[in-house]
C-alpha cells in the first residue's frame, strides 16, 4: 500500500504515555495521529497523592493513607484519566503497529503512516538479561480484603515472608479501587528474571489465603537506560524510554509532567525533544538510582524490610527527592548519603559493594 501523510506526530500505543502525549501535542496545536490495537486500561494505576496536579482536568483518582507513610497514595479512576486525555486533534487509528522509523509507522496490514516525528509509547517486554519487576494480583470485594488493609487505606509494601517461603523477597501491596473493590498483590521488586507468576500467585495465597476474583498479572523491565542523545529513529516515551524508578516500578508522574514539553520541543526537531526528555541531571540521577538498583539485588529477604525500613524512616524531603526528584540530582544524592549514615555495616558493604 501507498505511504500516507497523515499528521505532524504519530504516536504508537495507547495506554497511558501514548494518551498523555497526544493530548500534549493536540493542545499545543499539532496534528497527531495514535496507532493502538486497544482503547482500553485494564492494569490498576498509582501515583503519589501529591503529583496527581500532573493529569488533565477532568481525570479521577481515590486517594488512600499509606500504612507507615506520611506521603498519601491515588489510584487512578481509568476511565476518566482515558476521557481526559481526549481532544479532537487527535485522530485514533486502531491497528497493531509493525516497525517505526523517525517518520514512519508500518501498520501489521502493511500501510505506513508518514509524519514529521514518530514516538514509541508502547512500553518495554521483559527480558531474560533485564532485571524484571513482577507482580500477581486479585481483585477482591472490599470485605475481603478488610483484614488486610483498612477502607481508605493502602499497603504499600508488606515484607514480611509469606508463610513456608524464603527468597527471593517479595511483598504485599494492597491498594483501593474506583469501583469500590481492593487489589491485593504479591510483587516482586526487583529480580533478574524476574519471578514467575505461579511463585507469586502461591505466595499470594499462602499469605492471605484463597482469593476469587480477576487476576492482574505484571511483568515490566526496571533497568531500561536512557536512550542515547545522538539516537535516531522513533523517540521513545514513557516506559519505553526508561521512565520506571528501578525502586518502585513508577513511571505514570514523569510521563503526564514531560508530556507538554515534549509537545513544547517538537519544533525544535528530534535533537531538542530528546534533550527535553533526558536532559544531563536526569541521566545523572538514573546513574545513581542504577546504584540503588544494585543494593536492591544484592539483598536478602531480611535486608529487604531492613533497607525499606530506614529508607521510609527518612524525613520526607529525602523521601520524595529519591522517589520523584527525577533531574534533583542534589535532594537524589543527599538522600542517599543520609541513607548511607544510618544504615548498619552489613548493608553499607552492599550499597558500596559493585
Amino acid at each position: 500500500m501507498a505511504d500516507v501523510l497523515v499528521a505532524d506526530v504519530v504516536i504508537a500505543g495507547g495506554g497511558p504515555a501514548g494518551w498523555a502525549l497526544a493530548r500534549a501535542c493536540a493542545r499545543s496545536g499539532l496534528r497527531v495521529t495514535l496507532v493502538a490495537p486497544t482503547n482500553t486500561w485494564p492494569a490498576t494505576y498509582g501515583m503519589w497523592l501529591d503529583e496527581t496536579s500532573v493529569l488533565p482536568a477532568g481525570a479521577r483518582w481515590v486517594p488512600a493513607r499509606v500504612r507507615g507513610l506520611a506521603r498519601g497514595y491515588a489510584v487512578l479512576d481509568n476511565e476518566s484519566v482515558l476521557a481526559a486525555c481526549a481532544h479532537p486533534g487527535i485522530e485514533v487509528v486502531r491497528a497493531r503497529v509493525a516497525a517505526m522509523t523517525a517518520t514512519g509507522a508500518r501498520l501489521a496490514h502493511g500501510e505506513v503512516l508518514r509524519a514529521g516525528m514518530v514516538f514509541d509509547a508502547t512500553g518495554v517486554l521483559g527480558a531474560a538479561n533485564r532485571v524484571e519487576q513482577t507482580a500477581f494480583g486479585v481483585v477482591v470485594p472490599a470485605e475481603r480484603a478488610a483484614s488486610v488493609v483498612a477502607p481508605g487505606e493502602a499497603v504499600f509494601m508488606d515484607w514480611r515472608r509469606p508463610p513456608g517461603f524464603g527468597e527471593p523477597a517479595t511483598f504485599l501491596y494492597a491498594v483501593p479501587r474506583p469501583d469500590g473493590r481492593v487489589l491485593l498483590e504479591e510483587t516482586c521488586l526487583a529480580r533478574r528474571p524476574g519471578l514467575g507468576f505461579a511463585e507469586l500467585r502461591d505466595r499470594l495465597h499462602a499469605r492471605l489465603g484463597p482469593l476469587d476474583g480477576p487476576v492482574e498479572r505484571v511483568r515490566f523491565p526496571v533497568d531500561v537506560p536512557p536512550p542515547p542523545l545522538l539516537a535516531s529513529g522513533a523517540i521513545p516515551f514513557g516506559a519505553a524510554a526508561g521512565f520506571v524508578h528501578p525502586a518502585t516500578g513508577f513511571s505514570l508522574a514523569d510521563t503526564f509532567r514531560l508530556a507538554p514539553a515534549v509537545a513544547s520541543a517538537f519544533r525544535g526537531g528530534p535533537a531538542a525533544v530528546r534533550r527535553v526528555l533526558w536532559p544531563a541531571p536526569a541521566r545523572l540521577v538514573y546513574r545513581l538510582r542504577r546504584r540503588g538498583l544494585a543494593t536492591l539485588l544484592s539483598l536478602t529477604a531480611t535486608e529487604h524490610e531492613e533497607f525499606f525500613d530506614l529508607f521510609f524512616a527518612l524525613p520526607e524531603r529525602r523521601q520524595r527527592a529519591y522517589l520523584s526528584g527525577r533531574t534533583d540530582l542534589a535532594g537524589v544524592t543527599a538522600a542517599m548519603a543520609v541513607l548511607f549514615a544510618r544504615a548498619p555495616a552489613h548493608l553499607r558493604r552492599k550499597m558500596v559493594t559493585p
